[in-house]
């Protein structure tokens, strides 16, 4: 049998679902919060810039080429000075210029500039493609990583941040590799070889470039660390304000029935307005970089312009020609330009910095614990499902769940009743191993289920939800969700069995209709009947639906209970219900309570004790 999940992650997905999602789980206020601040990075930035350099390590050829391709576009550059100097020097006197010199050397000069601007697009390429393909990577990381959270991190944790985390501040390493990058290879190459050059053409005049540069570096390194807890603030509550807005959009239908429009909008710009202001401070004091030291730079320009003056001038400290000069400004010029364009990213690449520290921040997030050593493979399950003295609870210090027992042979039906919030859909969780409990066992057909590996007890579980869930896809695509190898065939015959064929063939394409993401303007009815038909398909041994037929009508209810009371003949099934008409064939009612099973017993049975399920029953069909 096919597992009606799917993938792994879809468990995350349809698991969180079950459990309410951010604080929606049927424990009630013990359930998770959906608002965890864990996920606070510790990492400095040396190691994060380790990491990085290990995510770049597997396009290392990339990364070579590129350099390689930067340091011959910036030597091209860096010999253009050299022949525009010699140039001048052809001006022998006003009127007089050695044409038979200065011919060769624009031709020359026409070829370093092509070669420069080629070797300069091959560069550029070979980042973008590095850093493209590092994000990449980074993102199906993220995203494998979510897969293998355990539903208690997904229950408490914003939705949105999650995935400002994956999609957000993965582009946002991405745009700082780009930038960090380009600046680093060119910057690198051009301050190595304008030293060279000017030590070739003027040692003195050398030395004073480079004992003053520092200054500009020093400018730089003190507004950066002013602006850094700026962008770490500024990427905090981007994720919050992506975490809020996701929220809305999924309850917007709620907020304008609740006429909560003005309350949404003021929470929206007090987040709006926090991150502008994060945004201005961080953006503000990283912009003080560039204009810094460019007024250093200019400094530096001047006094080599001065230098240059006396050297033709007197020929102290060091003859120079006026072409000389006009050189050694041009590698003056070029030696500083590399420290400009680097502060000029530095906005960009502290937000990438930021970014990913808090994408690592995810990636180092403790995991689901793997299956115990030698866990055993549920094969062919038959439905014996046993629940001994079982405590649990979200919160330690708050139990939900106490000595719940139930054992169930295969092929019985128990359904279970009672108020919202007594821990119904919890026990789903458990039997599922979405949440461990704290104390006593679940068994499956004699093994415990924490000795069972979780996808093959899984796969023995069929699901239908109250909140149905559908992907963008085929209509046969969201139907064989759980079996992807089934034929067409059967699944028209699962449609059948749920009554949703006749729907389906309504349909433009039929089976080949693309259903918008969450349905689109499909009916809540026909959603409901596209996850039955999913769930029968997969032929699953245990059943466990949760208020399955709460969003169909009562003539089509009566339809699709047939349908379920076939497929639940000879397997284990569980059943959830406030709709007390829909368990009267059950084999055991589980009455409960604030955590507790109070009464079990059949329909006749407990309508006869007189106790909470006849109370119950009698409040639905009896009409003040």
């Amino acid at each position: 049998m096919a597992n009606p999940y799917g993938a792994v992650g879809s468990v995350a997905t349809v698991a969180s679902s079950i459990s309410g999602g951010a604080g929606g789980a049927s424990g009630g206020p013990d359930a998770p919060s959906g608002r965890d601040d864990s996920l606070k990075s510790t990492l400095t930035t040396g190691q994060v810039l380790g990491r990085l350099i290990g995510c770049i390590r597997p396009h290392l050829g990339s990364f070579l080429l590129s350099f390689a391709a930067s340091a011959i576009s910036v030597v091209l550059q860096l010999y253009v000075p050299i022949l525009v100097g010699r140039g001048i020097d052809c001006i022998i006197a006003a009127g007089r210029v050695d044409f038979n010199a200065l011919v060769p050397l624009l031709l020359q000069l026409i070829v370093v500039i092509v070669g420069a601007a080629a070797f300069q697009w091959v560069q550029g390429y070979c980042v973008n493609r590095l850093a493209y393909e590092t994000v990449r990577d980074l993102r199906t990381q993220a995203n494998d990583k979510l897969s293998r959270m355990p539903i208690s991190f997904i229950d408490s944790h914003a939705h949105g941040d999650l995935m400002s985390r994956v999609v957000n501040d993965a582009n946002q390493v991405g745009d700082g590799l780009l930038q960090g990058l380009t600046q680093f290879f060119t910057g690198a190459v051009t301050i190595a070889g304008t030293l060279a050059f000017m030590l070739s053409i003027s040692v003195p005049m050398a030395v004073v470039v480079v004992l003053v540069t520092p200054l500009s570096v020093l400018v730089a390194s003190a507004i950066a660390r002013l602006s850094h807890s700026s962008f770490i603030d500024q990427q905090r509550i981007q994720g919050q304000l992506g975490g809020y807005v996701e929220e809305l959009v999924g309850c917007q239908k709620l907020v304008d029935v609740f006429a909560h429009g003005d309350e949404v909008l003021k929470g929206f710009d007090a987040l709006n307005q926090e991150l502008y202001v994060a945004g201005e401070r961080a953006q503000f004091l990283s912009s003080l970089s560039n204009p810094g030291t460019r007024a250093v730079n200019n400094v530096i320009y001047a006094i080599v312009a001065v230098m240059g003056c006396v050297c033709v001038i007197t020929g102290w400290p060091a003859p120079l020609t006026v072409g000389g000069v006009q050189t050694f400004l041009s590698y003056a010029n070029q030696y500083t330009k590399p420290f400009n364009e680097i502060t000029g990213v530095i906005t960009q690449i502290q937000a990438a910095f930021a970014s990913a520290r808090r994408l690592f921040a995810l990636m180092d997030a403790p995991e689901e614990e793997p299956d115990a050593p030698g866990a055993i493979e549920l094969v062919d399950a038959r439905g014996e499902v046993e629940l001994a003295h079982v405590d649990f609870s979200y919160v330690p210090t708050r139990p939900l769940l106490r000595d719940i027992c139930v054992h169930a042979q295969p092929g019985q039906r128990y359904a279970l009743v009672g108020p919202t919030g007594c821990g119904k859909t919890t026990l789903i969780n458990l039997l599922l191993r979405f949440y461990d409990v704290d104390a006593g066992e679940i068994r499956v057909d004699g093994a415990d289920t924490s000795c069972i590996a979780r996808d093959s007890l899984r796969r023995a579980f069929g699901m239908v939800l109250q909140e149905s869930w559908l992907f963008e896809g085929t209509v046969h695509d969201n139907i064989a969700y759980g079996k992807p190898d089934a034929t067409r065939e059967e699944v028209v015959a699962a449609a059948e069995r749920a009554r949703a064929d006749s729907f389906i063939r309504a349909l433009p394409q039929g089976y080949d209709t693309v259903i918008p993401e969450d349905g689109g303007t499909f009916s809540q009815g026909q959603r409901q009947l596209l996850c039955i038909a999913r769930v029968m398909l997969t032929d699953p041994a245990i059943l466990l639906l949760d208020e399955a037929t709460s969003s169909i009508d009562t003539r089509t209810e009566l339809q699709v209970q047939r349908a379920f009371d076939e497929l639940m003949e000879g397997r284990t099934s569980f059943i959830v219900a406030h709709r007390l008409s829909t368990i009267r064939n059950a084999d055991c009612i589980l009455v409960m309570r604030d955590g507790e099973i109070i009464e079990r017993g059949t329909h006749d049975e407990l309508l006869a004790a007189g106790g909470a399920y006849a109370e119950l029953y009698t409040s639905q069909f009896t009409y003040a």
